[in-house]
């Protein structure tokens, strides 16, 4: 016997795949998009020490490098083109980077 809420939750799987996939809001596109053009700007970095309460020392070292970066696009264009993938429209606010 076939189980009769299966429609129903495939239908519900279906829309919410399908909602993630929409636009993202005006805000939410340029934090991300900026972001996105900082990387495009040059070689990210993160560096981290720390000393736990035994006394044992710890340290991280984090380098990120673009794909936009490599190729040498220009962040201004990446931001633009990217807050228009993700809402349809031009960016609501200037990149700062």
């Amino acid at each position: 016997m076939r189980n009769a809420a299966s429609p129903v939750v495939f239908a519900l799987v279906g829309g919410l795949t399908l909602a993630a996939c929409g636009p993202v809001s005006p805000e939410l596109a340029a934090d991300q998009c900026e972001e996105r053009a900082r990387a495009t700007a040059g070689p990210t970095g993160e560096v981290g020490v720390g000393i736990g309460s035994g006394g044992e020392v710890s340290s991280k070292i984090s380098i990120g490098i673009s794909s936009d970066f490599l190729r040498g696009a220009d962040p201004h264009q990446v931001y633009e083109s990217c807050v228009r993938e993700k809402t349809g429209e031009g960016p609501i606010r200037p990149l700062e980077l």
